[in-house]
């Protein structure tokens, strides 16, 4: 049985004015909601970065819900890769920025 069935992890750059506008914050809430494992971090060129691993469906919805962004964002690229999930994380928390 593949350890990974139903597993993927997801790497997404956001870009637009996705700082200061609490996206971060938006992101962390949702991927918990969802049950998702990982990080959220802004990057120094203004973007904001994340990466997620978890069940296909519950990361999708993650997707979905970051190409919106809360309600003072505007989200105008998100640049994904999707990948196996390796487990790296035991929780979804914030990183510095980078």
């Amino acid at each position: 049985m593949d350890p990974n069935n139903g597993q993927k992890s997801l790497h997404a750059i956001v870009e637009g004015h996705v700082q200061g506008v609490g996206f971060r914050y938006f992101v962390k809430e949702k991927a918990e909601s969802l049950s998702l494992k990982g990080w959220v971090r802004n990057r120094y060129d203004g973007s904001v970065e994340l990466m997620a691993e978890g069940e296909s469906n519950q990361l999708q919805a993650l997707l979905d819900a970051i190409r919106i962004g809360p309600s003072r964002s505007i989200v105008t690229n998100v640049k994904i890769d999707w990948d196996l999930n390796q487990h790296l994380y035991s929780q979804f928390s914030f990183l510095p920025t980078e």
